[in-house]
């Protein structure tokens, strides 16, 4: 057997047994507070002597004896030490303390969902333990400017790797995010390395395959739609024929890292109804915002969630600079077809996105309902996402500039919805990724005073809180510094890879515009 065929053996072997009943039993037993911390366990002996031990034993009579049985067979992940909070340095400093404390080396080749990396990478803090897709593009950010590129080049290599291993670059190296991905990163990438290479023709030669194969992963099945199959998978059929993404995940069942609470929330739904319910919410991970307002019916019922039912405007402009890249990265090594092919590619979608997602009425770009045929009543700040990838018109630029000023803008930053409701990706929060995208969008249009403004109250909420505890965050509160940020499924985690990337880029942002 080879390394790669006994890497996807192990996978197989961990995924099946997220479907056995001592996962089941063990994951609504409420031993553990996170269902993700039995989902990241490394078994010490083969599953099938586990399996073929509970069954003899029959451990689960009580929580005592099950969690005897659990701390005989399997290794529990440590709990994840936080950052040393240090109220006397300056910030800067401490971030760059934290690529250390958030950096990993090459992983030993396991049991267990943790799918190995050959290299070098950061995590993103707190309960996560395993390298974030499209986190590390922020993360990166900060690794350039901390002198750490190779770094930033390591993990490129490592989305490779998986992505050449598994089919797709997965939501995290662990199996059981195998079934998804998250929002594509990967040309953008490339994008922000390229300038730091010494050969770039050999570099687009090294990475062009794999950028491809991601655009052909959110592409997959397109060549089956037509007027009477509208959707499969992550690609949809608009009326007039043109074909727009949406988030979606190739499983319709409770997800391991979050078992207990997918079960709990689908009591009382029809096995459709629940399967529906499973896919959906696995496709809000896909799209990172697990979960926002975005994806529900209702907006504090996450069971209305119907992500599959919704086509992102944050996803296809991503794929729209996708297009646009592979088309630039084609005509560096002198493949003029490709690149023809890739740049019509963009226009096709450009056009569509301004024909489906623009909202003359809003003067913004909205979500596309695909159950209603219109466009989402849900304003988000992922709207902003057409300015970062330089779709729009000045006219349209203008309008949105305007938007963000009078809809997003609060005391501590950009904040992710106008809506309060129970989840992360809605008021009060405001999230790193989000600022730096509206921010770089800005500056696009020469929208520098907005651009600058945002830049300085997202600084400012970031210092605010290092100063009072000595940590970076993960989210923060925009609406009132005073207030942590909160909602979701877990508590804010410290760390954090991509707020200690976006405050060092806005640093360097604001000396050029200075």
């Amino acid at each position: 057997m080879t390394q790669s065929d006994s890497l996807q053996h192990r996978a197989n072997e961990n995924l099946a047994f997220f479907s056995s009943e001592l996962f089941k039993v063990v994951q609504t037993s409420g031993i553990f507070s996170d269902s993700k911390i039995f989902a990241d366990a490394v078994p010490k002996n083969t599953y099938e002597h586990i399996l073929t031990q509970f069954e003899l034993n029959s451990p689960a009579e009580n929580n005592a004896s099950l969690l005897r049985f659990i701390e005989r067979y399997f290794e529990l992940p440590c709990p994840q030490e936080s950052a040393p909070a240090n109220l006397h340095i300056n910030i800067e400093l401490q971030i760059k303390s934290l690529w250390r404390h958030l950096g990993r080396q090459a992983d030993k080749n396991r049991s267990g969902s943790l799918l190995p990396l050959s290299s070098h990478y950061i995590v993103p803090g707190g309960r996560f333990r395993e390298i974030y897709y499209w986190d590390s593009y922020f993360t990166a950010l900060g690794l350039i400017e901390s002198g750490k590129v190779s770094v930033a080049e390591s993990m490129l290599e490592n989305f490779i790797e998986l992505q050449s291993q598994y089919g797709c670059i997965p939501n995290g190296n662990r199996s059981y995010y195998l079934s998804r991905s998250q929002p594509p990163i990967l040309a953008m990438l490339v994008e922000l390395l390229l300038p730091y290479q010494a050969e770039p023709e050999k570099f687009i030669l090294k990475t062009i395959v794999a950028v491809t194969r991601e655009y052909d992963f959110w592409m997959d099945g397109h060549e089956l739609l037509n007027s009477q199959h509208v959707e499969c998978k992550r690609v949809v059929r608009m009326p007039n024929g043109s074909i727009l993404n949406r988030y979606w995940d190739n499983e319709a069942t409770p997800r391991p890292e979050s078992f207990n609470e997918d079960i709990e929330l689908a009591a009382g739904l029809s096995t459709t109804e629940a399967s529906e319910f499973f896919r959906n919410i696995r496709a809000a991970c896909e799209s990172g915002w697990d979960f926002s307002s975005r994806w529900m019916q209702k907006q504090n019922s996450l069971t209305s969630i119907r992500t599959t039912r919704i086509v992102p405007i944050d996803l296809n402009s991503l794929i729209y600079k996708m297009e646009c890249l592979v088309a630039e990265f084609y005509l560096v090594i002198d493949d003029k077809e490709q690149s023809n092919k890739f740049a019509n590619y963009a226009l096709e979608r450009k056009s569509a996105i301004k024909q489906y997602l623009w909202s003359e009425d809003e003067h913004y770009f909205m979500d596309f309902d695909l159950d209603e045929n219109t466009q989402s009543p849900i304003k988000s700040l992922a709207g902003v996402l057409p300015l970062f990838v330089e779709l729009v018109s000045e006219e349209q630029s203008a309008l949105i500039a305007k938007e963000i000023s009078e809809k997003f803008l609060k005391v501590g930053g950009l904040v992710t919805t106008n809506i309060e409701s129970s989840q992360q990706w809605d008021a009060p929060n405001g999230w790193a990724p989000l600022q730096w995208f509206a921010v770089k969008g800005l500056l696009n249009y020469q929208q520098q005073p907005l651009a600058k403004q945002i830049m300085l109250r997202w600084l400012d909420t970031v210092n605010l809180y290092f100063e009072q505890t000595g940590k970076l965050m993960e989210k923060y509160n925009v609406c009132d510094q005073a207030c942590t940020a909160g909602g979701g499924e877990y508590d804010v985690q410290e760390g954090f890879g991509w707020t200690n990337g976006v405050y060092q880029a806005f640093l360097k942002e604001l000396k050029e515009l200075s």
